[in-house]
Parts: structure tokens; sequence; C-alpha cells
């Protein structure tokens, strides 16, 4: 079930290992129209970058191009606020991972234009559905 977790984030938690669980986000991001354009491996980062440990942690950066197209035609400042961060890691327990997308209504409202409610909503059902999917 996805909750809304944070003020500005929905997530669900999912049995599943994690390198199963970032195959089937891209997945399900891709049914519902959306490219995966980045993936920063953020354990990979840390260790390379401050010889940290740090859990299994995946950042996506996903785009629907005519959800976007229709953004940036509104505002075109509006890629500031793109593409859509999904995010999964690893939990303390074993076999159990988190995945999570920023709450489209919330980022898209940060301009204030109310024109951008409708993609706003559209993008934020998608994400739903494609952490129900992943949560299976």
């Amino acid at each position: 079930m996805v909750q809304q977790t944070t003020a500005y984030g929905l997530s669900v938690e999912v049995t599943l290992p994690y390198d199963q669980t970032v195959e089937r986000t891209v997945e399900e991001l891709g049914k519902e129209g959306f490219g995966v354009l980045t993936e920063i491996d953020v354990k990979a980062t840390f260790k390379k970058k401050l010889d940290v440990e740090f859990r299994p942690y995946m950042i996506l950066g996903a785009c629907n191009p005519p959800l976007a197209h229709r953004a940036l035609t509104t505002e075109r400042d509006i890629g500031l606020l793109l593409p859509c961060n999904v995010i999964v890691y690893a939990t303390d327990d074993a076999g159990k991972c988190v995945v999570a997308a920023l709450d489209p209504v919330k980022q898209l409202g940060l301009t204030g234009i109310e024109a951008l409610e409708p993609v706003a909503q559209d993008v934020r059902s998608r994400m739903e559905r494609v952490l129900e999917a992943v949560a299976g």
C-alpha cells in the first residue's frame, strides 16, 4: 500500500532483494511511460568518493516525455524541478527494500502555477501505480 511517509514523498516497502527491486521499479516506470534518464548508485559513489560504507541505495531520475513537454510549455523554468526522482534502498531487514517517489503535486506546487496542477496529478497517479505494482 502506497503511503505518504514524508511531507514530500510517497513510498512502499517491498519484500524483494535490492537488485530485483531496482529492476522491477525501472520496468514499472516504463509501463507508465517513464524512461530512466539517470541512475545514481549512492553506495558506490560514497565508497569511491568518501571511502565509506553505505546501504544499497539508488536514485533514479525518471521522465515521461509527453508530461514533461506539457509542463515545460506551461513554465520554461520547470526544468529546475525535473526529472521525477524515485529512490530504492535496502532496509535494515534482510530482503526488504523501500521504493519512494517525490510527490509531484508537492514538487510542481512549488511554482504556484495552477495550470500545472493537472500535470502534477497525472504524474502522481502514475507514480502511485508504479509503487503499487512494485509492491505487488
